[in-house]
């Protein structure tokens, strides 16, 4: 599976018309990002056939959902779209999956007191349904946790193929490889914005994080971390801004990407802060040379 060293987060996949969502991922490819990703929200297009429209409109790039939701569809339906794409596009789709947030999961009438079972009990049912697929020339897509905390990345090790955390400074990086070890893929994401001046800078970024910031999982999270209440006051005191979204120049940003590789990041997926996508594919051509991204022929 060939994730490369730096790939693309973009929400607004899922949210832009499709002929717009093709054309940017088209872009993506040609930069060079080794992987485009994309999330599953309630205000979004379904995650598994938003993959479809994305591997049809390139040629190489990999696709990686980040993440589909297991409580949106049934283990047998998640392995065999997987299956599917498997098949179709070989060594090209990533299926990421986590187990959301309770305001997202409980709306839909599920229960979100044991989300650490349900995933377990969840990749046992993949597991066995994949048996029951004719899979014997199609190595199954690779399997990542929205892991965040230690016992989902515990799961992410023993259970899938490694992790794809979210909102998450380079310092979890660290604690996160020495959980998985060093087999199973680490891809975080890594929110980022070419912007010099720190006023702007943060007050793009604020926008971005003040929805996280309401969501027990990402909180706790950085509690782990080190972070408190006063960091998560006003939506992120400095320091916590700064350690989330990467700004400033294009060395900046460089040397974030370099800090999660050196923390044991086999790959970072770069979250362009933009309001459309086309400036956020500007953001990524600007960065791709000094990320030592290479355009495709």
């Amino acid at each position: 599976m060939g994730l490369g060293q730096i790939g693309v987060w973009h929400s607004l996949l899922t949210r832009a018309p499709v002929a717009d969502a093709r054309r940017a991922a088209a872009k993506i490819e040609d930069l060079g990002y080794g992987t485009i990703w994309y999330g599953e929200a309630a205000a979004g297009r379904e995650a598994m056939s938003t993959a479809g429209v994305l591997l049809a409109a390139t040629r190489e790039v990999t696709v990686a959902t980040g993440i589909a939701n297991i409580w949106v569809r049934d283990a047998t339906a998640m392995a065999a779209g997987a299956w599917t794409y498997g098949e179709a596009y070989p060594g090209r789709f990533v299926l990421g999956i986590g187990v959301s947030h309770a305001p997202l999961v409980t709306s839909r009438g599920h229960d979100y007191s044991r989300p650490r079972a349900a995933m377990s009990a969840y990749l046992d049912a993949m597991r066995q349904a994949r048996e029951a697929l004719p899979m014997e020339a199609v190595p199954p897509p690779p399997v990542l946790l929205a892991a965040l905390r230690p016992r989902m990345l515990e799961l992410a090790r023993d259970k899938a193929d490694g992790a794809h955390p979210y909102f998450v400074p380079p310092e979890h990086t660290e604690t996160a490889r020495g959980i998985l070890g060093p087999a199973p893929i680490l891809a975080p994401e890594q929110a980022v914005l070419l912007e010099r001046d720190p006023a702007t800078a943060r007050r793009i970024a604020r926008e971005h994080m003040g929805p996280y910031l309401k969501l027990p999982n990402y909180t706790g999270n950085l509690r782990h971390l080190g972070y408190g209440d006063d960091d998560f006051a006003g939506g992120g005191s400095d320091r916590l801004v700064d350690a989330i979204v990467a700004w400033g120049d294009v060395e900046a940003v460089a040397r974030r990407v370099d800090a999660h590789l050196a923390a044991g990041a086999d790959h970072v997926a770069l979250q362009p802060l933009s309001p459309d996508l086309r400036h956020g594919v500007t953001q990524l051509a600007e960065l791709a040379p000094a990320l030592a991204v290479r355009p495709r022929d």
